[in-house]
């Protein structure tokens, strides 16, 4: 079953407290940070599927309302 986006979210944050603890061995370390970049590259895929469904509501001057599909803009860094 495939997780949602909040439970991966948890447990990628709990893997970077479990890094900077210091207390892993070096192969636990590695495997950590490995399952860490899996969590983290499915993260970023889910946002940008997420993105792609979002669309915004705009009502014209007539008074109608058309659906369009949402466009980001401004920077890569999070920005809307």
């Amino acid at each position: 079953m495939k997780k949602s986006f909040e439970e991966s979210l948890k447990e990628l944050e709990e893997i970077v407290r479990q890094l900077e603890k210091g207390e892993l061995s070096l192969d636990e370390s590695i495997e950590m940070f490995q399952k860490g970049m899996v969590l983290s590259k499915d993260l970023s895929k889910m946002l940008d599927d997420m993105e792609k469904k979002v669309s915004i509501l705009i009502e014209d001057e007539d008074g109608n309302i058309r659906e369009e599909n949402f466009v980001r803009t401004g920077d890569d860094k999070g920005g809307l």
